[in-house]
């Protein structure tokens, strides 16, 4: 019987409630073998390469989440990576002790979390407590209210997750950016990944070997599920479109200036890749060129693009529409 698919969330979910719950930390075994969205494709004694990679892949996806994922080496064993342990430290991860709430926001706080407490113990969370324990280890409890800062995700993904399950192809409007209106597209779902935090399908042209990658955020109609059935590629078909969006991101370099001490400073040297350069300016790495100018448009006066120029020119139009959109306004 095939293993159901648990969306990438989940596991994401799941990873974050099991290195809360104890303080000493999980090995990557542990972790492999008893988390939600690991368990399931875990084989004891067996092959668990491309699991390994999924891990791998997911810690840098929390950690740029704003989770402080942190590596303990083994007491005696140092450089021995086999029996590092993963943990996140619950005193980075709370509020700090200067944040304070209005009676109006703490009421609703509490409420949030009598319906948080309902979902982070569920069937799922109090089998994986079980199973850390019966590692020997001592989860410390409650687990409740520490919740873990994933995106919310597209429409399309429920969908292109069920196509994905039944491999069947599936039809779709998609939005370039620049265009006016969105071109239909038929495709033979891969695998969906994320990058930067953003989701995206990695496809097949039916009767063809030529993929592509498309940014869930710009399909724009439901998608529309299909009969016809398809054998998928042999291979880790997420691994191969991650890899294609971040050959982009590595060949794609912009410079700006940043206002010193701002929050622009402070957010876009915090990207990944990004580097203080000569003055006040900040290189960065991106893949979407549109995306990253509404990021940078948002930012106002704090950042000035350098280069390249049509990136440049992408945020300067985009001011422009701002303005002209408040012209008038008293």
């Amino acid at each position: 019987m095939a293993t159901a698919r648990i969306p990438a969330e989940e596991r994401l979910f799941s990873l974050v409630l099991a290195l809360l719950a104890t303080d000493s930390g999980l090995t990557k075994h542990e972790i492999l073998s008893t988390v939600q969205g690991y368990a399931q494709r875990f084989v004891a004694g067996g092959d668990n390469a491309t699991l390994e990679r999924q891990f791998e892949r997911d810690k840098d996806e929390i950690r740029e989440l704003g989770v402080p994922l942190e590596t303990v080496e083994a007491a005696g064993e140092p450089g021995n990576n086999q029996n590092l342990r993963y943990r996140i430290p619950r005193g980075e991860y709370e509020f700090p002790t200067d944040v304070t709430f209005s009676p109006e926001e703490t009421t609703l706080l509490n409420l949030a979390a009598v319906v948080w407490r309902e979902g982070s113990m569920s069937a799922e969370s109090a089998r994986a407590l079980l199973k850390l324990r019966s590692l020997g280890l001592s989860p410390t409890e409650p687990v409740v209210g520490y919740a873990p800062r994933v995106r919310v995700r597209d429409a399309a993904f429920e969908p292109l997750s069920i196509a994905l399950q039944k491999s069947v192809a599936v039809t779709f409007s998609y939005l370039k950016p620049g265009q006016a209106t969105a071109s239909e597209r038929t495709v033979e779902p891969l695998a969906l990944f994320q990058h930067e935090g953003r989701w995206h399908l990695f496809a097949r042209v039916p009767g063809s070997n030529d993929t592509r990658t498309y940014l869930l955020r710009r399909i724009v109609s439901k998608v529309a599920i299909l009969a016809k059935q398809f054998v998928p590629p042999a291979g880790d078909q997420a691994a191969l479109g991650l890899a294609g969006v971040n050959e982009v991101w590595n060949s794609h370099v912009a410079e700006v200036r940043v206002e010193p001490d701002s929050d622009a400073e402070t957010r876009l040297l915090r990207r990944r890749g990004s580097a203080a350069s000569e003055g006040n300016n900040v290189t960065l790495h991106y893949a979407d060129a549109a995306i990253l100018a509404d990021e940078l448009a948002a930012m106002g006066p704090e950042v000035l693009v350098i280069s390249p120029p049509e990136l440049r020119a992408a945020v300067r139009e985009r001011l422009r529409t701002v303005r002209a959109q408040h012209e008038g306004d008293s």
